[in-house]
């Protein structure tokens, strides 16, 4: 079993910035492919960004060039830098890890799509 908890989450203004957390433990999380997706209020979940086992990174089109994913498998842990941001990212984060493509992770939001989930951590952008 692997527990996620994310951290790092907080009302920023807009145009500033959040590092987010999450750290894992039980079973290593280096074997997985690990990534962050959000929910806004009255939404559905959305992928976010993803990085692979060997480093490869995703990133859905609307946080291209503003939010830059990462990991340190030495401390099972995946970080999500998240600059410039807009109120629209407002949004409940969570941390995953999953063994599927994260080419397909778009579409693979719903609970049981990936192999472990966090809690979450809620990020709220004001105007």
């Amino acid at each position: 079993q692997v527990q996620l908890v994310e951290s790092g989450g907080g009302l920023v203004q807009a145009g500033g910035s959040l590092r987010l957390s999450c750290a894992a433990s039980g079973r290593t999380s280096s074997s997985y492919n690990m990534g962050w997706f959000r929910q806004a209020p009255g939404k559905e979940r959305e992928f976010v960004t993803a990085i692979t086992t060997y480093y490869g990174t995703y990133y859905a089109d609307f946080v291209k060039g503003r939010f830059t994913i990462s990991r340190d498998n030495g401390k099972n842990s995946v970080y999500l830098q998240m600059n410039s941001l807009k109120p629209e990212d407002t949004a409940v984060y969570y941390c995953a890890l999953g063994r599927t493509d994260p080419s397909r992770w778009s579409s693979l939001v719903g609970d049981y799509d990936m192999d472990y989930w966090g809690k979450g951590t809620l990020v709220t952008v004001s105007t």
